[in-house]
């Protein structure tokens, strides 16, 4: 094997080793401010569906997931709300999923219209 293969290779190999190591590293420095942001979520959609039963966990999934497949073809495999924004009225309402489907990560942002959630962007 030539000399220059071998120092490819082994380049190659230091490389894969080291981006696993940094995003092992970086996983777990975000893992707590990813929590506090779920929480948060979760608390706001309380709070939210309190005061306005179009908060509804079952509606609001229920949609996440079918306007998900529509746009990408498949169902999620993961879905987690991570932010809701809940404005007097209901036509400034959001609701910001991270979703997972095929080894794909997403965001989903979904804003009520006339009392139906509907795509505001798929990204």
């Amino acid at each position: 094997m030539p000399t220059w293969l071998i120092i490819v290779l082994a380049a190659i190999v230091v490389l894969a080793v080291g981006g696993y190591i940094a995003r092992s590293m970086w996983l777990r420095r975000t893992e707590g401010q990813f929590r506090e942001q779920l929480e948060k979520a979760n608390h706001d959609l309380a709070e939210a569906a309190a005061a306005d039963r179009g908060w509804d966990r079952e509606i609001l999934e229920s949609a996440a997931r079918r306007i998900h497949a529509e746009q990408r073809g498949n169902e999620p495999s993961e879905l987690v709300l991570v932010e809701v924004i809940d404005r007097p009225g209901t036509d400034e309402d959001y609701a910001v999923f991270r979703v997972e489907a095929e080894g794909r990560r997403d965001t989903l942002t979904l804003g009520r219209r006339d009392g139906d959630w509907v795509l505001e962007s798929l990204a």
